[in-house]
């Protein structure tokens, strides 16, 4: 007899309890009182269990009622959230929206761009991944993710299609403990050479053979950016950092920014660019998402 419950008789005994009278519940669903009290007699029926005390002049919920309102509940905003999102597929929305951003990128951007997917799009939910270097590519690659933001790894692969997004600007640090710190002027690369330089490392092949930005050989390689930055900040090297990340230690004296030889200022500004499969191109959540993501 279970099986045959229906939603119409749980929406039923929603009302019937939010407006606390069968009457008020009958307006509510532009019904008759009477199709209501039978609805919830036959709702009673099936599972065995008695929802409302109709002794009194109103109904009441029983205790075993008031029990089951929380699941009924459940249900039917799980039903309406599930005609939502086939109502969103069946107008051209994608299922869900799932994008891969570069470590580099702006986090306040990037919480930004999905409170406006929420508003925008709420029965298209987001699944969200950050990752270096070729981590950012390859979940493109390999179809995980529809779209990716790419920065950290400057060569992007002929599978998939690019655009401009925004660029980062990129600062050199060092903890002011750091005998860099004591330096003016442009440091030499010999220099630097000789000091411990912290770089991300690539969980993938991608980027195999081939160093971006790195100028010592005597290189630390972290795969996480809060890693990097905490060994920056406790003196265990030097190293490129985007400038919004550190701005807030730059402003405390926690870290001090240095000049490098042979990095001219136009080298400094890391462009970001979103890319997806030439054979996949982003539906229309993704493609709001990618223009509230390019304001940065």
């Amino acid at each position: 007899m279970l099986d045959g419950l229906t939603l119409d008789q749980l929406r039923t005994f929603l009302a019937a309890a939010d407006e606390g009278s069968f009457s008020a519940a009958g307006r509510k669903l532009h019904r008759a009182q009477s199709v209501v009290s039978q609805t919830l007699l036959n709702l009673e029926a099936q599972i065995g269990v008695k929802l409302f005390d109709r002794s009194g002049r109103y109904p009441r919920l029983t205790d075993e009622g008031r029990s089951l309102l929380a699941d009924a509940r459940s249900v039917a905003e799980n039903i309406d959230g599930f005609k939502a999102r086939a109502r969103a597929i069946r107008e051209g929305l994608e299922p869900e929206l799932t994008a891969v951003i570069d470590v580099m990128y702006p986090m306040e951007g990037l919480t930004r761009a999905a409170a406006q997917s929420r508003k925008a799009f709420p029965h298209t939910p987001l699944r969200l991944y950050v990752e270096a270097l070729g981590g950012v590519m390859k979940p493109v690659l390999d179809g995980t993710c529809s779209i990716g933001v790419v920065g950290s790894l400057p060569v992007i692969s002929e599978e998939l299609v690019s655009q401009s997004l925004l660029d980062v600007y990129m600062v050199t640090v060092v903890a002011p403990s750091h005998r860099l710190a004591a330096m003016r002027g442009t440091i030499r690369q010999s220099t630097l050479a000789k000091e411990v330089q912290l770089v991300l490392t690539d969980r993938t092949a991608l980027s195999e053979g081939r160093n971006f930005g790195v100028v010592s050989p005597l290189t630390w390689r972290l795969a996480d950016l809060g890693a990097k930055h905490a060994f920056l900040k406790s003196g265990l090297g030097w190293g490129h950092m985007p400038r919004h990340m550190v701005k807030a230690d730059l402003d405390a004296g926690s870290l001090v920014s240095i000049q490098v030889e042979g990095i001219s200022p136009r080298e400094r500004h890391m462009p970001m660019k979103v890319v997806h499969r030439k054979d996949a191109p982003p539906g229309p959540a993704t493609r709001a998402f990618i223009e509230e993501l390019r304001k940065g």
